[in-house]
């Protein structure tokens, strides 16, 4: 373009170029000659000259492939003229009629058309070269002329020529010119003409030559469009493919050349949208899928470097997951890829060993051998990023092998990774990969895989920076936190951190140290502590000397992990513990030393031996000396600690290594036996004579012990009395006058801490001494002990009475010889002082030689009178010596007994209260303090004076029970002796003074109090039974009141019966069914034997709120009769007080009544007759009965009792309640409907429920008046008498029964005397009936005829031959006993009738049944005998009958009189 050529020039240059540069067999020649046929054209062919010359010349040579005519400068005859000469004449004119194209001016529109026509026309050409060059030159001639109008028929055209072209030459060739139209038109043009749309249909749908044909346009629109593509290859990526997978060899291979086209052209961005679809297609289960993903995976190696390096990570692993595939291709396409990721590998020794890594994956087997040919691998360039993807899953296996070598392999090659790469960043993407593997190995079993796992950690961190790591400090923290991981998992944890810390540099560690980790040592979770411990074991190694700073803050956290609870911390603590010291010793001995120290006295024994340990270690690591050894006893051994000796005092200094030794010394007299082991061991590695040694420590040790000695802590001080008792017997007379006078100055100088432990030390003394040494120092030794075992403090008398003991070993009785005189001397001083230490000493003293002294004691103690001093001593005594003082009981309880018996008729001043006051507090001391063994004997000492024949020893002796009980609530150790006390107690509630029965009261109340009632619910059958036979006993004694009322003593006093409450509450209420049943009956029995008045209203309620509790529930027919018949006894006692629970009450006694026992019933209707005087509301009771008694009441109540049983009951109840509150009803139809109800069943089917019937007619008709008497007789018997023997038996058995009711009721006098007169014939009728049951019913009703008659002689004469007639022997039994109930019922209404004339025929028929008949006819006609003759009033009765009757008569009367009537008790007869 430099240059100016005129056109004849230009015409011989291209003439040349055109004839033999375009045509000559040589590349290199033919493209120089193209391009210098295009750059001419492109400098000179502007001009409308050149236009006029080049454009013909290029459209000749375009059409024909032949060279222009040469002008005769050049040859002819050499010109080539093969058509491969043509061809290439033509790619390179077109070139050159492309260039002239662009110079083409408005006005040329149709000559730029025909020349995109020849242009289009010549893609068809059979050559590559000629196609590309061809669609160059459209590209830029797209927006010539008028080619934008014919663009989208150019492109049709195209597009079908490609989908359908006849030969491959001309699919390439349209595929060329849609890339170059699209590129020259612009990249809107793929959409608005949907290209690739139709590119896509035809790739997924079309034949194998449309296929193909959209592939080739998809290639090389990649390529000519490059990055504008990109975002069209998501769309065409599920056809390619789909195309990979195609049948056809030819789609296959166009789809391969496609797709390393459109590979080689993405950018990063592009890699990141076409990978999830491809690896989305490699999880298909159809395996052409899979392989078409595969292979595409496999063209990414023609991406570009940076590209490549991002997509590998995801590619590779991908790959290898494909060689376990079951399909061979699948396989076989995985190991061609991997080929072709290997083929860019730029790094030589991978390259070098890529088969054996590729071998690797292909084979888990090789993976060893794979990791070994890398570490054996010296590296002399960096790593690339295709190494690094076929390192990665070879690493990426290892670490998930199951052998630790493996393991061990991979994780150091991935720690070294980083060491060999040019850019780190090349291997951020591979972090997701190895780091979860990492953390596993971290976490693994053996500690080697452990080890080299978090030194890879820590060379990461060091490579990529801990920023690159966000999440793995959080997650170890985590890890060392975790209460559900192992102690493996977090020591793993723990060093990886350390690992990762110390890569990341101090200011961080010590940050994170002590921001993070150390506040975590006082953590509640034993877990988390132990992995704070973890760290301070692995993290002093790694720091190296940059940890110095933090052992301040680290010990602290080591010490309360060495006293842990927890086992594994403490072991943890002690590792680290260990670790320091080897580690940091030497260097920093001032700062470890002295909390070693200190944990040498620390209260918790695992410190102590750990203390030790980490001692001995450091005194090792200083002397060279090695600690722990077997044997320590021969001569290098021996000089070897003389060596130590020596070193530790130039390391230390002389007054260091006395205290550090001093210390030791102690640490072998400790309490635990592990700890003296350890003491002893490093003792003997670092002292080679022990005398001598403590010779030269021994002001030093002294100084420790006495310190120990006085600290207070029991242990500490027992420790160094140990040590002290140790030292007098390796040094002997040496130390003691040393030693002694110390002690002594302790003693009286220092506080009670100080006393206590100068008692221990001084314990050991005495028993490490010989007795010649005692004996030297036997005036101080007394004194010394003496004073001490005297002391205020219980504790200094404790530990002296040990001294006193080992004394007493050592020289026998001259101890007391030379004490106890002098104190029973001193207890006798007027000063109290001097009275108080003696006491203590004789305390103390008797508390170790007790059988020795109390022969000589305890009678000088309890020469009467007892004095206070003397109480307090004995009371004090029994503090000192529980285990052996019962056996002088005999004689200490009847003298304290006797001595406040003495007192009850004292008139005392202060000095005499003062000494009783003295001798309770005692008595009671000594009850507290005697041991277990000896509470029988004192039980049974107060038992004995319980029977005295004095009150005050009774008293006294209840008081003392008393003491007993309350003083030994805590041991409660008496249990099994309660049955002694409560006989003994419970015998006095009959006492007869009043004193004693207060005394007793308190004492039952003490009991009840202290000991739980459950337990003494289980006497409680025990103490109905006492009660029982001592009321028995009271009433038939000679002077007893039989059977009058008695009243209990000791429950006739206010509160009388409290004491015993709460067992008979607890036995009702939570006790078994026998034990219910005792508690109710019991009860019962306790309520008769007390008077009304000492039963208060508050007293009643707790008594009734129990009963009436329980009595609901499931409990045993027994046991609610016996609460029932208790409740009744409540109601007779209480009265008014329990009118609150009238409600309570009746719903009680009425839910009873369909109980299924008939004893129950019998009892609830007594106790309603009971309730009736306290209810103001009757008419609702008697509404529910007269409903019940119908049959109307619950069904389940009728199925679990019978409705028979229930109505019979219900109607009993009914007549009950008329009797005794029918007076208070205010309804006026309760009554009336009563009597229906009776009206209703006086002829049911059942006799007993007629009877029950016939009872509420009687009570009804008492109310209503005689008027309703005289209908319901009426209506019952009367109008049925014409026609009596048409009744049915039990029509006249309800005639008769309701007969008897209504006239043995006050109403009977009044019934009109026709009624009266008709009634008592049809009873005679009836006594004569055939039925057993209608005669002995009339028989009865008979009677209250004639006790209601207002004319009884008039009466007596008309049923005398009836009565006497049913008065036979050869009648039934029952009608025998029913004609004496009538007689009973008509001598109870018709009082002295049966003595006179009138009724003597009736009286000497009964006497004749009284002496004649069967037993049980005597025993009812004695009955009516008692009521007639009155024998309740004397023999007045009597005299009336002798006085009307013959001499047979008056004798037989005289007789049954004295033998039978006299002896009867009082009766009564309620039953009318």
């Amino acid at each position: 373009s430099t240059v100016d050529l005129d056109l004849p020039e230009l015409k011989v240059l291209l003439s040349f170029l055109l004839a033999f540069g375009l045509g000559d067999r040589n590349d290199a020649v033919r493209n120089s000659a193209r391009d210098a046929a295009r750059d001419i054209v492109a400098a000179h062919g502007s001009s409308d000259e050149a236009i006029s010359f080049f454009l013909p010349m290029f459209e000749s040579v375009l059409s024909t492939g032949r060279a222009p005519e040469l002008d005769g400068q050049l040859s002819p005859e050499k010109v080539p003229s093969t058509v491969t000469s043509s061809d290439r004449r033509k790619e390179g004119v077109v070139l050159s009629l492309g260039s002239i194209a662009l110079h083409l001016k408005g006005g040329n529109e149709q000559k730029v058309d025909g020349i995109v026509d020849m242009l289009l026309g010549a893609l068809k050409t059979p050559s590559e070269d000629v196609q590309s060059s061809v669609a160059l030159c459209l590209s830029k001639l797209m927006k010539k002329g008028r080619t934008q109008e014919r663009v989208e028929v150019i492109l049709n055209g195209l597009m079908d020529e490609c989908a359908h072209g006849s030969s491959l030459a001309s699919q390439r060739g349209a595929a060329y010119g849609i890339s170059a139209v699209v590129k020259g038109s612009g990249i809107a043009t793929l959409k608005k003409y949907e290209i690739v749309r139709r590119l896509e249909e035809s790739c997924s749908n079309g034949t194998p030559t449309s296929k193909e044909g959209s592939l080739f346009a998809i290639e090389l629109l990649s390529d000519r469009l490059k990055l504008l593509f990109e975002p069209y290859v998501i769309v065409l990526l599920p056809a390619l493919l789909k195309a990979f997978s195609d049948s056809s060899d030819h789609v296959r291979s166009a789809a391969d050349k496609a797709v390393s086209q459109i590979m080689g052209k993405l950018s990063g961005h592009g890699v990141k949208l076409v990978m999830p679809a491809v690896l989305e297609a490699f999880d298909d289960p159809e395996w052409r899928t899979k392989q078409a993903s595969i292979l595409m995976l496999g063209s990414m190696s023609h991406c570009a470097p940076k590209q490549l390096a991002s997509c590998l990570p995801k590619v590779v692993p991908k790959l290898t997951e494909a060689f376990s595939d079951t399909h061979p291709k699948v396989k076989s396409s995985a190991e061609d890829a991997l080929g072709e990721i290997c083929k860019v590998i730029k790094n030589p020794e991978i390259s070098g060993i890529s088969p054996t890594l590729v071998g690797a994956l292909t084979d888990s087997s090789g993976t060893l051998r794979a990791l070994e040919a890398l570490i054996e691998t010296e590296f002399v360039h960096a790593i690339d990023a295709p190494s690094l993807s076929i390192i990665v899953p070879v690493v990426h296996r290892g670490l998930r092998d199951r052998a630790a070598t493996t393991k061990r392999y991979a994780a150091l090659i991935s720690g070294n990774i980083c060491t060999m790469i040019n850019d780190a960043r090349d291997f951020v993407p591979y972090l997701p990969i190895l780091l979860p593997d990492l953390k596993a190995t971290l976490l693994d079993p053996i500690p080697d895989v452990r080890s080299i796992s978090a030194k890879s950690l820590g060379s990461l961190t060091r490579g990529l920076g801990e920023a690159t790591f966000p999440e793995l400090r959080p997650w170890l923290l985590d890890t060392l936190r975790s209460d559900t991981g192992s102690s493996v998992e977090r020591s793993g944890a723990a060093q990886g951190l350390s690992e990762i810390l110390v890569a990341s540099g101090a200011r961080l560690t010590e940050n994170v140290m002590l921001n993070e980790i150390l506040p975590l040592k006082s953590h509640p979770k034993a877990q988390t502590r132990e992995g704070v411990l973890w760290v301070l074991t692995f993290l002093p190694s790694a720091l190296g000397q940059a940890f110095s700073s933090l052992i301040d803050e680290s010990l602290p956290a080591l010490l309360s992990g060495l006293a842990d609870d927890n086992e594994t911390v403490r072991e943890v603590a002690l590792r680290a513990g260990r670790v320091l010291v080897r580690s940091h010793g030497k260097a920093n001995k001032d700062k470890i030393l002295p909390s070693l120290e200190e944990g040498l006295s620390d209260e918790d024994y695992r410190i102590r031996v750990a203390s030790l340990t980490l001692l001995g270690d450091l005194l090792g690591l200083l002397s060279g000396a090695k600690v722990g050894k077997a044997n320590t006893d021969t001569q290098d051994d021996i000089r070897q600690a003389e060596r130590a000796q020596a070193q530790i005092a130039l390391s230390l200094g002389n007054e260091t290594r006395k205290r550090v030794l001093s210390s030791l010394y102690l640490a072998r007299s400790d309490t635990a036996a592990v700890v003296r082991q350890s003491a002893v061991q490093v003792w003997k590695a670092v002292v080679s004579v022990t005398v001598r040694t403590l010779r030269e420590i021994l002001s030093d040790l002294i100084t420790q012990i006495v310190t120990a000695l006085a600290s207070g802590d029991p242990e500490r001080t027992q420790v160094a009395g140990r040590c002290l008792g140790d030292i007098v017997q390796k040094l002997g007379d040496a130390v003691l006058p040393q030693i002694i006078p110390v002690l002594r100055d302790n003693l009286y100088d220092g506080d009670e801490y100080t006393r206590q432990g100068v008692c221990v030390g001084l314990a050991e003394v005495i028993n490490c001494s010989s007795k010649e040494q005692m004996a030297k120092y036997i005036e101080i030794l007394v004194k010394v002990v003496q004073d001490a075992i005297s002391d205020e403090d219980d504790e200094v008398r404790r530990l002296a009475s040990q001294c006193f003991q080992n004394l007493y070993n050592a020289v026998g009785a001259r101890t007391l010889e030379e004490i106890v005189p002098s104190l029973l001397v001193a207890m006798e001083s007027e000063d109290d002082n001097t009275k108080a230490r003696a006491l203590n000493g004789m305390t103390g003293i008797l508390s170790v030689r007790s059988r020795e002294l109390f022969p000589y004691i305890i009678p000088r103690l309890l020469k009467p009178p007892l004095t206070a001093s003397h109480a307090d001593a004995l009371g004090s005594i029994s503090g000192a010596t529980p285990q052996t003082i019962h056996t002088n009981f005999n004689r200490i309880v009847p003298t304290f007994i006797s001595e406040l018996a003495s007192f009850s008729d004292m008139d005392m001043d202060d000095e005499e209260k003062e000494r009783e006051e003295a001798i309770r507090r005692n008595f009671s001391a000594l009850c507290r303090n005697v041991d277990t063994v000896g509470v029988p004997l004192l039980i049974s000492e107060i038992s004995n004076k319980c029977t005295s024949d004095k009150e005050s020893v009774r008293k006294e002796s209840c008081w003392s029970y008393q003491a007993m009980i309350e003083g030994r609530k805590s041991q409660a150790d008496y249990y099994e002796y309660v049955p002694v006390i409560l006989r003994e107690l419970l015998h006095r509630l009959n006492d007869d003074s009043t004193i004693v029965l207060k005394a007793n009261q308190k004492a039952l109340g003490a009991l009840t109090t202290c000991v739980p009632a459950e337990s003494l619910v289980e006497h409680l059958g025990y103490i109905k039974n006492v009660i029982g036979s001592m009321v028995s006993d009271a009433r038939y004694r000679k002077g007893g009141v039989g059977d009058g009322d008695f009243f209990l003593p000791g429950l006739n006093i206010p509160k009388g019966m409290e004491p015993l409450l709460p067992i008979y509450q607890r036995g009702v209420l939570y006790g078994d069914a026998a034990v219910r049943e005792t508690a109710a009956t019991g009860l019962g029995e306790l309520i008769k034997v007390t008077q009304t008045k000492f039963l208060a209203g508050p007293f009643l309620i707790k008594l009734t709120g129990p009963l009436l509790r329980i009595v609901g529930d499931r409990n045993p027919s027994n046991v609610k009769i016996a609460i029932v018949q208790t409740l009744g006894l409540i109601l007779t006692k209480g009265g008014p007080v329990l009118r609150a629970f009238v409600p309570q009450f009746q719903t009680t006694f009425v839910k009873a009544l369909s109980d299924p026992s008939r004893q129950v019933r019998i009892e609830a209707i007594k106790a309603l007759a009971l309730l009736m005087p306290l209810s103001t509301r009757v008419d609702p009771l008697i509404k529910e009965l007269v409903s019940t008694s119908l049959g109307n009441g619950s069904s389940a109540t009728a199925e679990s009792a019978g409705l028979v049983a229930i109505q019979t009951a219900t109607l009993e109840a009914l007549a009950v309640v008329l009797k005794h509150g029918g007076k208070k009803v205010k309804i006026a139809e309760s009554i009336p409907n009563s009597l229906d109800a009776g009206t209703d069943l006086i002829n049911h089917e059942d006799d007993g429920v007629r009877e029950s019937a016939a009872k509420v007619i009687g009570e009804a008709c008492n109310l209503l008046g005689p008027d309703t008497a005289d209908s319901i007789l009426k209506q019952l018997i009367v109008d049925d008498a014409s026609s009596l023997s048409s009744c049915s038996p039990e029509t006249k058995h309800g005639m008769a029964c309701t007969t008897r009711r209504i006239f043995s009721r006050p109403v009977g006098g009044e019934v009109d005397r026709e009624t009266y007169e008709t009634v008592s014939s049809v009873m005679q009728t009836l006594m004569a009936d055939d039925k057993v049951m209608c005669k002995e019913s009339a028989c009865v009703a008979l009677g209250a005829v004639l006790g209601s008659s207002t004319d009884v002689a008039s009466s007596i004469a008309t049923f005398e031959k009836s009565m006497l007639k049913c008065m036979d022997t050869k009648e039934e039994l029952v009608v025998q006993q029913s004609a004496a109930k009538g007689l009973c019922i008509a001598a109870k209404l018709q009082p002295g009738v049966f003595v006179t004339q009138d009724g003597l025929a009736l009286t000497n028929g009964a006497l004749k049944m009284a002496l004649s008949g069967a037993q049980r006819v005597q025993f009812s006609y004695n009955d009516f005998l008692w009521l007639a003759l009155d024998v309740e009033k004397g023999e007045e009765g009597l005299q009336e009958y002798l006085s009307i009757a013959h001499f047979d008569s008056q004798k037989k009367m005289q007789q049954v009189f004295s033998k039978v009537l006299f002896k009867m008790k009082g009766m009564t007869f309620d039953d009318m």
